[in-house]
């Protein structure tokens, strides 16, 4: 009978532990930005980290960096299909899906990754442009600081001198205007554009101080204009079908580590650093030229306020007659949202 009872137990033990076991959860984010750099280590590994602790290990989270689960271009899609659980990508990767999004990366909007984070964030939460995500749960929206102009040989001053040169864009939006300028655009994944510009096959490349250091570009390039005529959307979203797998309780976890709060904090990273990537193009004896005032500049005004001009023109056409109006509100929101 002592026996029975000892098996009893030994087994009852045993179910418990497979029923512990089975309770956790794991979750699998996928994102373009290598593995040992700040984007990933002080946000998204902070944020798995902060669900972790807060599920009390139910939930766990795995992080798959430098597209090793999802290509950048697909990563949303991935949340939408199932393949990843969670992803962080930028808008511009899928031209033409996030019309609305995209308006906070025209010219003039943001003037720091804080404050883009702060405005875009606010426009999803009251409402303009919720409706781009309704295919999956978005966790918080946030942008990187201004994109500038950063070329190897060639020395920009003026919209004139783009002419002839390739030129990686961040987005349609902006490869539109880099053309009306002159340049050629060229579409690639931020994770390839080293190899391009090492071998040739670009001049330059638009992108923020951040991305210069993370994806190491500033070893390669010479030449830098700050002219803030871009800043990039960024969401970090999660597969609806795995939202609604969790228990309530585990729910609420995810919707307390969701919101403002997130894409501040995704903010005040991504400023730290473009300071750091400014700092490291200064340290290595770079040429670097600041234009102040773009939408108000001699040469930068017309090129660049008739390329916003171009992109609201065509999203009313496309029936979205919301978008003058949603523009004319992130351009107020920057006062209030200024860092």
């Amino acid at each position: 009978m002592k026996h029975a009872i000892s098996r009893l137990l030994l087994a009852t033990s045993a179910l418990g532990l497979c029923a512990s076991a089975g309770a956790e959860t794991t979750l699998r984010m996928a994102h373009l930005w290598p593995e040992g750099s700040a984007v990933n280590q002080e946000i998204y590994r902070a944020w798995a980290e902060q669900v972790e602790q807060d599920s009390g290990g139910e939930l766990k989270v795995e992080i798959y960096p430098s597209q090793t689960l999802s290509k950048a271009d697909q990563a949303y899609d991935a949340t939408v299909n199932g393949i990843a659980d969670i992803a962080v990508t930028l808008q511009g990767y899928t031209a033409g899906r996030f019309p609305l999004t995209e308006i906070v990366q025209l010219p003039g909007i943001v003037n720091s990754a804080s404050q883009g984070a702060c405005i875009l964030q606010t426009l999803n939460e009251e409402g303009d442009i919720t409706g781009e995500y309704d295919d999956t749960r978005v966790l918080f929206l946030f942008t990187t600081g201004p994109a500038y102009l950063h070329t190897r040989d060639t020395e920009i001053r003026t919209p004139a001198d783009l002419e002839g040169l390739r030129i990686r864009r961040p987005s349609e939006v902006a490869g539109e205007m880099l053309a009306s300028m002159g340049a050629q655009p060229l579409g690639m994944p931020a994770p390839d554009i080293f190899t391009s510009l090492q071998r040739g096959v670009m001049d330059g490349l638009s992108f923020p101080w951040e991305a210069m250091k993370v994806f190491r570009i500033n070893e390669l390039t010479k030449y830098h204009l700050q002219v803030p005529y871009y800043a990039g959307a960024i969401v970090a979203t999660m597969s609806q079908a795995s939202y609604e797998r969790l228990s309530p309780e585990m729910q609420a976890v995810i919707d307390e580590n969701s919101g403002m709060e997130w894409a501040q904090q995704a903010g005040r990273v991504f400023d730290e650093l473009d300071k750091a990537g400014r700092e490291e193009a200064v340290a290595q004896g770079d040429t670097i030229h600041v234009v102040a005032d773009p939408l108000n500049d001699p040469d930068w005004a017309e090129p660049l306020n008739q390329g916003t001009e171009n992109y609201l023109e065509r999203l009313e056409e496309r029936g979205l007659d919301e978008a003058r109006a949603i523009y004319e509100k992130a351009m107020g929101l920057r006062e209030q949202c200024e860092a």
